[in-house]
């Protein structure tokens, strides 16, 4: 489902609960993202960053890696800041 302007969601709840989710159906256990917290210290391993990257996108339309310049997010905010630009929202 892709969204517009006046339909964008919270990107940062959406993010959150997304992590959350993929991080129980993967079995890494109870996960609550915060903005300070490190993707490395998050449990999700390589195949859950990808799912969450393709739930996020199924949800706002946007990859904020597809053009491959810049840098890795390091945390849960840096990863929700990214999304929040490329949507064009204030982070």
């Amino acid at each position: 489902m892709t969204t517009t302007a006046a339909t964008q969601p919270d990107v940062r709840a959406v993010l959150y609960a997304e992590a959350a989710k993929v991080a129980a159906e993967q079995g890494k256990g109870a996960l609550v993202p915060a903005d300070d917290m490190p993707l490395l210290d998050s449990k999700l391993d390589s195949l859950a960053f990808a799912i969450l990257v393709a739930r996020m996108e199924e949800v706002t339309g946007v990859d904020p890696f597809a053009e491959g310049d810049g840098d890795f997010p390091a945390t849960f905010g840096d990863l929700a800041r990214a999304y929040s630009r490329a949507l064009g929202q204030s982070a």
